[in-house]
């Protein structure tokens, strides 16, 4: 038999091509495309359990082949919510069994939501900044008219300035669009105490006639109001003509409807010329337009006063934005935002429709909900679409801080990364981190990946393309550092042809690298063929990554359990080298019987020694190991080097098979050194 040495050093040197090999046999080849072709069916969990052959590949792929039968457990495991440290898998000490409910989603991160956590909690943000940006405009406003309006010298001049005239139309209620700009011209050259003046004669002479027709108005009102009491009130006398009563209340309540609107109409009327003799009073302008010698455009008074009415006018504005106000409506809106199941429902919720328009600038009574709706059903990545015909971002952050389909259902977040991927990678750079430690300084280190993961993950939303990505180099490190790879080793050039790369076609450059890591962390990413950000298909209970994972799973393990087939040692060697990047502690090799085996078989130590308390076999593991140097496939491959060697010497005792010349290395019989001497070399510390 070829010995474990060279077998394990064969494979582990040719491991792309081992794993093609394995890959091309039929059987595996078959049960792969079975796989790929089935598993977008997958809607439930019974789904993936009843059928035979995705299910053991799944099983297979994850090493619980021999767990298969147990399917209630299973169960359990794949409906566990990964975010719960209470959760059934959570507990499980085996990490194979979250590893598993990991590879699917059936439960938790793709869930379609109207937002997720993340939207809801920057909406929410962007709600109280704006509030404070439209308080902080109006003081800028009121300050600029303050500054300017001692330099006005006709009411043309005041006219001409766009900011000072809004804030003046503002303060004294007047509607730009309903009224000519040589309307108010003349307005403003008026002297409300001059009858012959402008305002006098065209407006102020038409008050005693709407006063006289609103009091009309009134008296109509409740003549139609006793009326309809009148008739109701015949409707329950004996021989009452029902139908034609019926008649006349619907008549009366017509002539009613009619007066109420002539009242409105008339209170708006009276009111308007009210502003306009307002406004008149309030500048010192002459019937051409001009001042006077030294006369300013306004009185201190009347600037004051100014001032006042415009703070008025946006009453609503600063009202919003009051901290009682502002905590009440986040508050309605954190409990409506969960009762959106549709684009209909949005815009039908006051609580939430009128929040998340305020949230972006918009007022919800300027904006139609019709195009509300087509702006929410736009695709973001296709430059086409209706939100950017707009030309106008506050639409764009609308439609993205909700999650709608083209028709207006609920849909999955658009993000870079989903929760379930920010959250393992941020575990993976902690883990990281630590094990290069020493046991004194772990806590402190631990603190400051804890800050750096949750950095990461605040600015994981703001990423929107691959150049968004790559451009944050510390974000990148961060990456690469939990994936077990060396920053300072990998350019941003080589990253962006991994990310270029189509994941889909075996031939790319992302997927013929020797090193997969770099293609699974473009998989981990959710960015479309043009590096932008995009709801990328799912295959069944499967995104892209999960899928892939499970798929180069099921290789690796039909390459260990062939070669476990020929000889054990060789798949013990290769499960080491594929679980050691996830060892942190001399217990994670103790709690797994393949990693204790080659840890005790390595360093020559009896089986015996299993029987030991956990804590003393811990520290024979720290004695012998060092549990960094597991980060460094180097190391890891020299210690691999070690176990196989003396696996054979092991096994080749006991079986009597021959030796290979290169195994007197590791004994004394043919190289003249002492079996004591042997047993010394062999305890000492792999470095």
């Amino acid at each position: 038999m070829i010995s474990t040495y060279f077998s394990y050093n064969y494979i582990s040197r040719h491991l792309k091509q081992s794993l093609t090999r394995v890959e091309q046999q039929p059987d595996v080849s078959r049960e792969a495309a079975y796989y790929k072709a089935n598993i977008g069916k997958v809607k439930t969990v019974d789904d993936l359990m009843n059928d035979y052959r995705l299910y053991h590949f799944a099983m297979k792929a994850y090493g619980l082949e021999d767990m298969a039968y147990a399917k209630a457990f299973m169960r359990k495991v794949l409906e566990s919510d990964l975010s719960d440290t209470k959760s059934f898998v959570n507990k499980l000490v085996d990490k194979r069994y979250r590893e598993f409910a990991a590879a699917f989603s059936f439960n938790g991160s793709t869930t379609p939501v109207a937002q997720s956590a993340d939207q809801t909690d920057e909406m929410i943000g962007l709600y109280t900044a704006t509030k404070k940006s439209q308080v902080d405009a109006l003081a800028d406003d009121t300050n600029y008219y303050s500054a300017q309006i001692g330099n006005i010298t006709s009411a043309d001049q005041l006219l001409n300035n766009d900011r000072l005239r809004n804030y003046v139309y503002s303060a004294f209620g007047i509607d730009q669009s309903k009224w000519p700009r040589d309307t108010i011209s003349q307005v403003l050259r008026s002297d409300p105490s001059d009858p012959n003046s402008y305002v006098n004669t065209t407006f102020a002479s038409q008050l005693t006639g709407l006063n006289s027709q609103l009091a009309q108005a009134k008296s109509d009102v409740s003549a139609a109001n006793a009326r309809i009491a009148d008739y109701t009130a015949q409707l329950s006398q004996p021989g009452a003509d029902v139908t034609q009563l019926k008649v006349q209340i619907l008549v009366e309540k017509y002539h009613l409807e009619s007066y109420t609107k002539s009242i409105s109409s008339l209170n708006d009327q009276i009111g308007t010329i009210g502003e306009f003799i307002d406004l008149a009073g309030a500048f010192e302008f002459a019937p051409d337009g001009s001042l006077p010698a030294g006369v300013p455009a306004q009185t201190a008074a009347n600037v004051a006063l100014t001032k006042q009415r415009f703070d008025d006018s946006k009453a609503a504005i600063y009202s919003a934005a009051s901290p009682l106000n502002e905590a009440f409506a986040i508050r309605q809106f954190r409990t409506a935002i969960l009762t959106i199941d549709s684009i209909q429902t949005f815009v039908s919720t006051p609580a939430v429709y009128d929040f998340a328009l305020g949230a972006v600038g918009l007022d919800s009574k300027e904006v139609s909900q019709d195009t509300v709706k087509s702006v929410l059903e736009s695709d973001l990545n296709d430059p086409k679409s209706f939100v950017y015909t707009l030309k106008d971002d506050r639409y764009v952050q609308l439609a993205r801080a909700f999650n709608f389909d083209a028709k207006g259902n609920l849909t999955t977040p658009l993000v870079a990364q989903d929760p379930s991927e920010v959250l393992q990678i941020a575990k993976d750079y902690v883990t990281a981190m630590i094990r290069q430690t020493s046991p004194q300084e772990q806590a402190a280190v631990r603190a400051q990946a804890a800050k750096d993961a949750t950095s990461y993950r605040e600015a994981i939303a703001d990423i929107e393309s691959v150049s968004d990505l790559l451009a944050n180099r510390k974000m990148v490190d961060f990456i690469l550092v939990a994936k077990g790879l060396e920053p300072g080793k990998v350019s941003t050039e080589y990253l962006k042809k991994i990310f270029n790369s189509d994941l889909s076609n075996p031939k790319s450059f992302a997927n013929t690298e020797s090193d997969p890591r770099f293609a699974d962390i473009a998989a981990s990413f959710n960015f479309d063929s043009k590096g932008n950000v995009a709801r990328l298909p799912t295959m069944g209970p499967q995104k892209r990554d999960q899928f892939r994972e499970t798929q180069a799973n099921y290789l690796r393990q039909s390459l260990e359990q062939q070669q476990g087939d020929m000889n054990p040692g060789v798949r013990l060697a290769l499960y080491f080298q594929r679980k050691a990047g996830e060892i942190t502690s001399a217990y994670d090799i103790l709690a797994d019987k393949a990693l204790s085996e080659v840890f005790r078989t390595t360093f020559n130590l009896p089986d015996s020694m299993a029987a030991m308390p956990i804590d003393q076999q811990a520290k024979f593991v720290d004695r012998f190991m060092k549990i960094k140097d597991l980060s460094d496939p180097a190391k890891v491959e020299k210690l691999l080097g070690r176990f196989s060697a003396m696996y054979d010497v092991k096994n080749s005792q006991s079986t009597g098979q021959a030796q290979s010349p290169l195994l007197d290395l590791f004994q004394g019989s043919s190289s003249g050194i002492s079996q004591s001497t042997f047993l010394a070399i062999a305890k000492l510390r792999a470095h």
